[in-house]
């Protein structure tokens, strides 16, 4: 949220109106960080939507609230930006879609992945350029040290064991764990990456430390009718890969019928085997450029223009990833490969 609200404040055609949370003293960061007065804080979500009357809400609450959370806003009409995961299952995906529709808003999921400049070039060249032939697999390892181990701002922290038992990040009934908070990541993108192209099977394995009650490692395989790919997520990286990449490398390995491409997070080159350059050659990663270097600069441009979303934010596009993080659930869950679930 402490991103989304930076990005805000920063744009010269959006005001920050206002802050909601059920807990205030959570919203203390936040409101020394922006500067907001005492009258744009607030603890009700009606008395919020009342008092400000915003034409974009941001909502960043647990997974396993999102639907509940756009159920209440949606009939203001506001548009909705729902920061990632798409929901805790498949079913409250739904219910946010009908949500939104009858509120008459647009909704919109959130995957910081899709500004990270090397991401899209990946998808330039892979897909719109066909660089590499046609995508067959993705493979995706995505991850930090962990959710509590970062504030408002990127600001570094050391979470205690309370604050970790406080968190619903750390509690299963909310929609906490690794596979909930990222795989979500590398199923849509993979879908974005594959055109929209649905795997058969999904299988998942989960690890939790002693003493937590959700997962903090998966790695999930998907069976698509011309390959395999895979999605890992790991809290508990050595390093963020905002500040030092780990080992393995947070990203994305794209292999197509004539190459292959690797996009790391934040990296400035991609690297691009071709059939005429078989030993790689790395090709510098251009920037993102206005309207599309964050998400609200992005909704904002099409709001005011109609022009598309990019895919990943499209509740068409998260759905299936959502659709498959549903099979990993259930896959983790019964230890067997399972259909995608619909």
């Amino acid at each position: 949220m402490g991103d989304l609200l930076r990005f805000t404040q920063d744009h010269p055609q959006a005001d920050l109106v206002g802050i909601c949370d059920p807990q205030r003293e959570r919203m203390e960061g936040a409101r020394k960080n922006f500067g907001l007065r005492d009258d744009q804080i607030f603890t009700d979500e009606q008395a919020c939507l009342a008092a400000t009357k915003p034409d974009i809400v941001l909502l960043c609450p647990s997974a396993a609230t999102h639907a509940d959370w756009v159920a209440r806003v949606a009939p203001s009409g506001a548009h909705m930006m729902v920061e990632k995961p798409f929901a805790a299952t498949l079913a409250e995906a739904d219910r946010m879609v009908a949500a939104a529709r009858a509120g008459g808003g647009t909704l919109a999921i959130n995957w910081p992945s899709v500004w990270s400049a090397s991401h899209v070039y990946a998808f330039e060249l892979a897909v719109r350029q066909r660089l590499v032939g046609t995508i067959t697999e993705v493979h995706t390892y995505g991850g930090n040290r962990g959710p509590l181990y970062h504030g408002a701002d990127k600001i570094e922290m050391e979470p205690t064991a309370e604050q970790k038992a406080q968190s619903w990040f750390y509690k299963k009934a909310e929609g906490g764990g690794s596979l909930l908070d990222y795989l979500g990541y590398g199923t849509t993108m993979a879908t974005w990456y594959l055109e929209g192209r649905a795997p058969r099977e999904v299988s998942a394995m989960t690890w939790a430390t002693p003493g937590l009650e959700v997962d903090e490692h998966c790695v999930a395989v998907l069976r698509y009718d011309d390959g395999l790919s895979t999605c890992e997520t790991r809290w508990g990286t050595f390093t963020d890969p905002w500040t030092h990449q780990p080992q393995p490398r947070c990203g994305y390995v794209l292999k197509g019928t004539d190459g292959t491409i690797s996009s790391w997070d934040y990296a400035e080159t991609l690297h691009v085997q071709t059939r005429d350059c078989p030993q790689g050659r790395d090709l510098p990663v251009p920037p993102l450029v206005a309207p599309h270097q964050n998400p609200i600069q992005h909704f904002l441009h099409h709001l005011e223009t109609g022009a598309p979303l990019i895919g990943p934010l499209t509740p068409k596009i998260s759905r299936l990833g959502q659709q498959i993080v549903d099979t990993a659930v259930l896959s983790a869950a019964t230890g067997r490969v399972e259909r995608l679930v619909s």
